[in-house]
């Protein structure tokens, strides 16, 4: 009897143990840690050169004086707070170093702790521009980001993503050495990025890109997603902020775009990637932008073309100097249009807001007027007439144009509680949605909003 009560006080021992542990078990499973961010190869030297990957460390600074390379296969990244200085002059190809990207390059600021990709003492220029002296910000001082992959790659799909949030963007279009066959030729100005990898991924998102020398962003086949983002002053006498080609698939929401060259946004399907160029294209705002564009016919807002194909809904075009320009080329039957927001300060302006050698009409939703002036948006804090285009219609020279017609500045374009824009967007269709990542590597897709432009009443869309 003795024995059979010690083996009762076991079993109700490790019975009792057992509970413990499960209970324990339990309340560690209800613990979820913050997931680690791991610092791959960090970088300590402050001097990038020839081929490179690894981390850039947060709050440092980063110098390069000529061209680096990140191989097929490797990864060059930056942690929040990182500057990454170019020094060069633009005057040669040999003197406005380019990073050369035919890996995956990912930046990744934060709200708090954005990152640079810039040039020396580039708080002058923009210091420069706001005293109306635009000399430097048009010089190319280094070469941009070009993305494509290695000509010599065996990889069935080669290139990498392009990963940039929270970072700012400047001051590329050095002169191009012609190296990069099919992407630039001797001698022209190169883009801030340039992206050409079909299979891969390009996500911008709550960036500045500002002063390029001609296009700001060009891409040339891959899955983007291009949110919250703002463009100021970029192409000298010609030039997009975001022009799209052959392969581009995917989302351009939330951005606001100022004094552009030529047009905000461009879609076309010219280089038969064998991919259709389809892009949407919703809740952007763009403010003076064509007016530097030379050639006649061009230089607006938005832009289809040689059969691309997509979707404009929800987007606020003031004063531009061309509207909607859809060419009797793009795929006319798979765009879907409706809900812009026109206004104008001249008659020439309003007499255009359909591009006169496009085919596009009024939609049904739209907000638009014959009369100069009518239909004011109302932004918080800026003034539509300040800009005088009866005296100064088109094409100009970026010295005439004065600091407030090209530059955020400390200007507040969101909409008044009374502006027609509020309420008057379409919700009732969904983001492309063709990179499909989320969390750090990912996308954050903010979906249609009620009210037209880049900001939102309820606070959401861009955050700038």
């Amino acid at each position: 009897m003795k024995l059979k009560m010690k083996n009762i006080n076991k079993i109700y021992w490790v019975c009792l143990c057992l509970i413990t542990l499960s209970a324990c078990h339990k309340a560690e499973l209800a613990i979820i840690s913050a997931p680690v961010r791991l610092v791959s190869n960090g970088i300590t030297s402050d001097t990038l050169k020839g081929a490179v990957r690894g981390t850039m460390l947060a709050g440092k600074t980063y110098y390069f004086k000529t061209d680096i390379t990140v191989n097929e296969g490797d990864t060059l990244q930056m942690q929040e707070g990182v500057k990454l200085i170019a020094i060069g002059d633009g005057k040669t190809y040999q003197t406005a170093p380019e990073i050369i990207m035919h890996g995956t390059f990912i930046s990744l600021g934060t709200k708090e702790k954005p990152n640079y990709i810039t040039v020396q003492n580039a708080d002058t220029y923009h210091t420069e521009a706001l005293a109306q002296n635009y000399t430097d910000v048009f010089k190319g001082w280094w070469g941009g980001i070009v993305c494509w992959p290695d000509p010599s790659s065996k990889n069935p799909a080669p290139g990498g993503d392009l990963i940039i949030k929270w970072t700012h963007l400047e001051l590329a279009g050095g002169p191009a050495s012609g190296n990069e066959t099919g992407v630039y030729a001797s001698g022209d100005p190169r883009y801030i990025i340039y992206f050409g990898n079909i299979t891969k991924k390009f996500i911008l998102e709550d960036s500045w890109v500002f002063g390029a020398k001609d296009d700001a962003i060009r891409v040339s086949g891959g899955k983007i997603s291009i949110m919250r983002n703002t463009f100021e002053l970029c192409g000298q006498l010609g030039g997009e902020f975001f022009n799209m080609k052959s392969g581009t698939v995917g989302d351009l929401a939330y951005n606001f775009f100022i004094g552009a060259a030529t047009n905000a946004l461009k879609a076309s399907d010219a280089g038969s990637s064998g991919t259709q160029t389809n892009v949407a294209m919703y809740n952007n705002t763009m403010v003076n932008c064509g007016f530097r564009q030379t050639k006649s016919g061009r230089g607006g807002s938005i832009n289809f073309e040689k059969a691309a194909r997509g979707m404009v809904y929800n987007n606020l075009i003031a004063n531009c100097r061309f509207g909607l320009r859809l060419t009797s080329d793009a795929d006319l039957t798979n765009i879907k249009y409706n809900n812009q927001y026109f206004y104008g300060s001249t008659q020439k302006i309003v007499d255009l807001f359909q591009a006169a050698d496009g085919v596009s009409t009024f939609q049904s939703a739209d907000i638009h007027s014959t009369t100069p002036k009518e239909n004011d948006p109302t932004f918080y804090g800026y003034d539509l007439t300040a800009f005088d285009y009866t005296a100064n219609p088109g094409p100009m020279t970026v010295s005439v144009q004065t600091p407030a017609a090209v530059l955020v500045g400390t200007s507040n374009f969101r909409l008044k509680a009374g502006s027609k824009g509020v309420n008057a967007g379409n919700v009732n269709f969904s983001p492309i949605a063709s990179v499909t990542a989320t969390g750090d590597y990912g996308t954050t897709i903010t979906l249609p909003g009620k009210d037209i432009g880049a900001y939102q009443s309820d606070g959401t869309g861009n955050q700038h």
